[in-house]
């Protein structure tokens, strides 16, 4: 069975990857990696060693926290280019809302008895 540090690098390589396909816009390679990432993360919490909290030598330690600062780094890096894209779609999302909007409270001011009033008075 893999060590706690050995489920930590997985992590940190799938990590990376993440970070490569967030540079290079492959959103659905970036939510299939996240996923797997998440996966291996609840199985290693499900694990008697880290529930437990076993003790680590210093060396352990220092990797765990190396491993762990790198994945708080690719986070970060993996934000910076999600962000602009998840504003873009907050926008669009949000104009289509505003026009869906519109266009009920028109469509509700323009019944057919509207409609036909309006040609009656010509």
């Amino acid at each position: 069975m893999p060590s706690h540090i050995d489920r930590y690098e997985e992590i940190c390589v799938l990590s990376a990857r993440m970070v490569n396909a967030a540079r290079s816009g492959e959103w659905d390679l970036l939510i299939a990696l996240e996923s797997r990432v998440a996966a291996m993360r609840d199985r290693m919490m499900a694990e008697p060693e880290v529930v437990s909290g076993a003790a680590m030598a210093a060396p352990e330690i220092a990797r765990k926290r190396g491993l762990i600062q790198q994945l708080l780094d690719d986070d970060a890096e993996i934000r910076r280019h999600t962000e602009p894209w998840m504003e873009h779609v907050r926008k669009l999302l949000g104009d289509h809302g505003r026009r869906r909007r519109v266009q009920q409270a028109y469509a509700a001011t323009d019944s057919p008895d509207t409609a036909f009033d309006r040609v009656s008075r010509s």
